[in-house]
């Protein structure tokens, strides 16, 4: 990446006075190395934007790394000349994906994006900046990609929940250090609900939890689209309800396509 400076040439009446040293941009090797790990079943319609605009990222340190995971559509063509690594799994599974994904990163900073989530153009560099060592996990704002009222307030809420710690949850994707990542053993596998909230909690363990607001992740509306606000609204409260009340491994959830 090339850093380029201005370098106002002094007046020669004025050139005897001590002018300031310009900022120094940090070297290259001196930024985090950050790993996109993206999970996909069947995202044929949405991944093309997703990665694309990853693509269009100027931060100088990252790779993506897509796992397509029993995919039966054109997921895999759509992927394999825009990621870094593209690693194919026969059987789906959302958290073995992420696990694989994460096993092959390289990076410092491990970013788990669903793959119809769209990163806004600076995300990158505003991860390296805000999420510090401190943080062991985190998320970033996020904003609905229909414009339309229910979806906005519905975000808001979900903003303010991440934001004032009262949730402490993600809005598309997740942020956290690899070497946090391993030592929680990532993410559980026989939890196919509430998955990102129980690996949340156990990174927790090592570090604060970060809601980084200078920069949001775009994410489709298809699940409400498709099911409406209030069977939607009912899932994730029954979900929630066996969360707290009995056990959420090996229970499965529909996916919305």
């Amino acid at each position: 990446m090339t850093w380029n400076f201005f370098t106002a040439t002094a007046p020669l009446e004025t050139r005897h006075v001590r002018r300031k040293s310009a900022p120094q941009a940090p070297a290259v090797s001196a930024l985090p190395m950050i790993s996109i790990i993206i999970p996909a079943h069947n995202e044929e319609s949405y991944i093309r934007g997703t990665l694309e605009a990853l693509l269009r990222q100027k931060y100088p340190r990252f790779e993506i790394i897509v796992v397509a995971n029993g995919c039966t559509d054109r997921t895999c063509d759509v992927a394999r000349n825009r990621c870094h690594r593209l690693i194919e799994m026969q059987e789906r599974g959302l958290s073995r994906a992420r696990n694989l994904g994460a096993q092959a990163a390289r990076g410092d900073i491990l970013v788990f994006l669903d793959a119809d989530t769209v990163l806004d153009g600076y995300a990158l560099h505003t991860i390296a900046e805000k999420f510090t060592p401190e943080y062991a996990a985190g998320t970033l704002r996020g904003e609905p990609d229909i414009p339309r009222l229910k979806y906005k307030v519905m975000y808001g809420w979900k903003n303010f929940m991440h934001s004032s710690g009262l949730h402490e949850g993600s809005s598309g994707v997740i942020l956290c250090w690899k070497e946090h990542f391993e030592r929680t053993a990532g993410f559980d596998e026989a939890l196919h609900v509430r998955e990102n909230s129980d690996l949340i909690c156990k990174l927790r363990q090592m570090g604060k939890y970060v809601y980084v607001g200078d920069t949001a992740v775009i994410t489709s509306m298809r699940r409400y689209e498709q099911t409406g606000p209030i069977r939607t609204v009912y899932v994730w409260a029954k979900i929630w309800l066996q969360s707290v009340f009995g056990c959420l491994r090996n229970k499965n959830y529909e996916a919305f396509r």
